[in-house]
C-alpha cells in the first residue's frame, strides 16, 4: 500500500498538472459516477490527507480518491497517449488544454460535497505531512490501547495518518523494539519519538520517488524492509521475515531478532 510520502507526490502532481485550469475532459469510470461531467469547472487544487485524495472543483465539489493496494495516478501532456496500464484499468480521467491525469485501478472513487469531506478523511489521525501535524496528539493516540501491538497501532490511521508497512517496520528497526511489542510496554520516551522520527522520513522522502531511511554510513536505502534473509547493518543477523497471514491480511513484516528483543509470531 502506497504510503503517505507517496500519496504527498501523486498529490503534488496532480496539483501542478491541474490546479487553476478549467476541465475540458472528464470520465469517471464506475458506476455511479459514469454520468458525472466535471467539464467547464476550475480545479482549486489537489490536496493529500494520510493516504487519501482530495481534488476540489468549483461549485463545491471534491473527486476523493484512495490507492490502496493497487490504484496510480499518473500525468501525461494533453496529446500525449497513457501508459498506465490497460485501458480497461483506466477508472478516471480529468483533463485540461495542456495536460491529463488518468487514475489506473483506483479502488476507491468517489464524488462528494466538499464540505462533507470530513465523511471520508474526519476519522483520520494527525497527517504526518499536513498542516494538523501534532506530534504529542499522534503519540497519545499510538499508545491509547496498550495491550495493542505496535506494528498495529502505527498502521491504524486514526492515531497518525500516512505509515503503510515500510515505514512500521523501519520505525520499530530504529527504535530498536520488537514489531510486536504492546504499545503499553514502550519506554516512556520511545512513542513521541517514534512519532517525531516517521514525520522526519516523511518528509524527507515526500519529494524523491526512491524512499531511504538509512543514511550515508548504512548500505541500501532501507534497513529491515524487504531484506529478509540478508544480514542486519546494525549487528549482522539475519533479518526475519513474518507473513502473510492467510485469511487476516496481504502485510509481511521484517525486523532484526538480535537488535529488536521482545515478542514475535
Amino acid at each position: 500500500m502506497p504510503e503517505g510520502d507517496t500519496v504527498w507526490l501523486a498529490a503534488h502532481r496532480l496539483h501542478e498538472a491541474l490546479a487553476d485550469r478549467v476541465l475540458t475532459v472528464s470520465d469517471l469510470r464506475v458506476p455511479r459516477l459514469a454520468t458525472v461531467d466535471l467539464t467547464g469547472r476550475r480545479v482549486l487544487g489537489v490536496v493529500p490527507r494520510g493516504k487519501h485524495l482530495l481534488t476540489r472543483c468549483e461549485g463545491g465539489l471534491t473527486l476523493h480518491s484512495h490507492l490502496r493496494m493497487e490504484g496510480s495516478w499518473r500525468v501525461f501532456a494533453a496529446d500525449e497517449r497513457p501508459r498506465g496500464g490497460p485501458w480497461h484499468e483506466i477508472r478516471a480521467v480529468l483533463g485540461n488544454a495542456s495536460n491529463t491525469a488518468v487514475g489506473y485501478r483506483l479502488p476507491v472513487l468517489d464524488l462528494l460535497p466538499t464540505e462533507d469531506e470530513h465523511r471520508v478523511v474526519g476519522h483520520l489521525g494527525p497527517d504526518l505531512l499536513g498542516p494538523d501535524w501534532d506530534p504529542g496528539a499522534a503519540a497519545a493516540r499510538l499508545v491509547r490501547d496498550p495491550a495493542r501491538p505496535l506494528v498495529d497501532a502505527l498502521l491504524d490511521q486514526r492515531n497518525l495518518a500516512g505509515i503503510g508497512n515500510v515505514y512500521a517496520c523501519e520505525l520499530a528497526f530504529l527504535a530498536r523494539v520488537s514489531p510486536w511489542l504492546p504499545v503499553g510496554d514502550l519506554p516512556g520516551d520511545v512513542p513521541l519519538r517514534l512519532v517525531t522520527t516517521a514525520h522526519r522520513l516523511l518528509e524527507a522522502n515526500k519529494a524523491r520517488p526512491d524512499r531511504t531511511t538509512t543514511t550515508a554510513r548504512t548500505p541500501g536505502r532501507l534497513h529491515v524492509y524487504g531484506r529478509g534473509g540478508r544480514p542486519c547493518p546494525r549487528c549482522g543477523t539475519p533479518v526475519s521475515r513474518a507473513g502473510p497471514e492467510p485469511g487476516r491480511n496481504e502485510r509481511v513484516t521484517y525486523w532484526c531478532r538480535g537488535c529488536q528483543p521482545g515478542p514475535a509470531p
